[in-house]
């Protein structure tokens, strides 16, 4: 019986993952769609495995292919312009049953070669897998609860009212991206830069679904994430609906937060300010995988008056678009990460959100998305020069 090399190991962390992801649709759902603008779910079972063997039996060793007609099928996934849905049936899709041999036989192979690999390739691999088990979350959110198998999982949200103070973040040099030396980072996290910042305030915790339901009651549209009535308002959660909790951060797109902050007359901070205020502040505890859905922008105080939950809890909404630092190189192995977005139609997040692995925590790793994708788990705070 074969068992995990070393190097091995945390590609099968990764997998027990997103396996037990994909576990949590119900029999027979596989080929449906919950988010119009991506793939059907069951691309999504045969995609993580076909960029292994791309990636490391085909590109890094040159192994023989055995299946190239699904290397390719399962290859890659999309992000449609607004307006330009695919239009794919069911039964377009291979069988299940093919699929699930796909897989079966790529770890295998995948597991066999691992260890001959580069360690840069065996690090995108693993990431890759990890990114999915955030990104295939949002797709399993939209999936009907009757579609779903529901874990027994406590109610998060409820908290301390947070008491809207501001802090004052000295004007300094924010640094972004990191060196090659200092370990493994994807193509846009490279090379470092520095930029000054001036000073500015932001607010100590991210703005919440009480707050943001102000804005609502003055007209604006309440957040994809709600549900309910004027009267009632509710929050969508993994396995259930319940009573929105009002000390939680609202999860809205771009556009909504931008909107907020312009009804407040403040403003989204950039990127470089993002570094800024969260330089040396420790992570939430709601990530890692650690709950599903968000908790109370207060449940990490710890005493000081620095911004908290710069990391977990919510990725956070920057001002700036999404772009390659001065000197950017795509990685030549995946050319198309970073390098096709940077098209100013999408913008940069920062931090975390509860379905985040750990290994994107370091402070130069980028998220993006464009400004109007409702499915993100996706926060804001304000801030003021």
């Amino acid at each position: 019986m074969r068992t995990q090399t070393d190097a091995g190991r945390p590609l099968q962390q990764a997998r027990e993952n997103t396996d037990a992801l994909l576990r949590l649709v119900k029999p027979g759902y596989l080929y449906q769609r919950p988010i119009a603008e991506r793939h059907r779910m069951i691309f999504y079972l045969g995609h993580l495995e076909a960029f292994d063997w791309n990636l490391i039996g085909r590109y890094a060793l040159d192994a023989p292919a055995f299946h190239p007609e699904f290397d390719q099928l399962f290859a890659f996934g999309i992000d449609p312009p607004p307006g330009e849905l695919p239009n794919d049936q069911p039964s377009d899709w291979p069988a299940l049953d093919e699929v699930q041999a796909y897989v079966a036989r790529v770890r295998e192979k995948v597991d066999e070669l691992f260890g001959e690999a580069p360690e840069q390739l065996r690090h995108v691999a693993i990431e890759h897998r990890l990114m999915h088990a955030e990104t295939f979350a949002y797709i399993l959110h939209q999936l009907p609860y009757q579609h779903k198998i529901s874990a027994l999982v406590p109610r998060t949200g409820e908290g301390a009212k947070p008491a809207g103070r501001f802090v004052e973040i000295p004007g300094g040099i924010a640094q972004l991206g990191m060196e090659l030396s200092e370990g493994f980072g994807w193509d846009n996290e490279f090379p470092i830069q520095c930029a000054a910042v001036p000073a500015f305030s932001a607010a100590q915790h991210k703005v919440t679904n009480g707050e943001y339901l102000e804005f609502v009651k003055q007209g604006a549209p309440p957040p994809f994430f709600w549900g309910g009535s004027a009267d009632r308002r509710t929050f969508r959660g993994m396995f259930e609906e319940y009573p929105l909790p009002l000390h939680a951060p609202v999860y809205c797109t771009h556009d909504e937060a931008q909107a907020y902050a312009e009804w407040r007359r403040m403003r989204l901070p950039t990127e470089a300010e993002y570094h800024r205020l969260a330089d040396g502040a420790p992570p939430s505890r709601n990530v890692n995988f650690r709950h599903w859905d968000p908790t109370a922008v207060t449940d990490d105080d710890d005493g000081s008056q620095r911004p908290m939950q710069t990391a977990g809890n919510g990725w956070e909404w920057t001002s700036s678009a999404f772009a390659g630092f001065p000197g950017f190189q795509p990685f030549p192995f995946y050319r198309n990460y970073s390098e096709p977005f940077f098209d100013g139609r999408h913008l940069v997040l920062k931090g975390a959100s509860p379905r985040t692995a750990e290994c994107f925590l370091r402070p130069s790793f980028r998220n993006w998305f464009r400004p109007s994708y409702p499915y993100v788990y996706a926060t804001f705070r304000l801030v003021t020069s």
